[in-house]
């Protein structure tokens, strides 16, 4: 029993150590399928080198882009919502890509979206909420 009881005291340590960031994760992790993001809302710190592991177990290619801060591709993404991208990746159906990003140094509410015709309309759409850093 006293076995254990280090075992479970050195893991909540070391699980406490790697909150560096106050609990916001410098990773996304997320999955795409036809037509969502899984999961669909991220929190990340301002200003942080970010890992994204994109997934994509669809049957067509997706794509994960983040929008500039107060922007919003409204009900349908088009040519003219590019401009209006901060950070992107394209992921073929059956791939997975980890790529890194700084993260905005603006806190808030960012936007993401699938941009590939007829998905954002299908409803592929998600949140990401940067958060001031320490």
């Amino acid at each position: 029993m006293k076995k254990y009881a280090v075992i479970v005291a050195m893991f909540v340590g070391l699980m406490l150590s790697s909150c560096k960031t106050g609990g916001l994760s410098t990773a996304i992790d997320v999955t795409m399928t036809d037509f969502q993001f899984t999961p669909n809302s991220f929190t990340i710190p301002a200003g942080r080198e970010i890992t994204v592991n994109a997934v994509n177990t669809g049957v067509v290619e997706h794509q994960f882009a983040i929008l500039n801060f107060g922007a919003d591709a409204g009900d349908e993404f088009g040519e003219e919502d590019t401009q209006n991208i901060y950070w992107e990746v394209k992921v073929p159906p059956g791939q997975t890509v980890a790529l890194t990003f700084a993260a905005p140094s603006t806190p808030g509410e960012y936007s993401v979206v699938c941009g590939v015709p007829g998905h954002l309309m299908a409803g592929m759409v998600g949140e990401l909420t940067v958060i001031a850093g320490e």
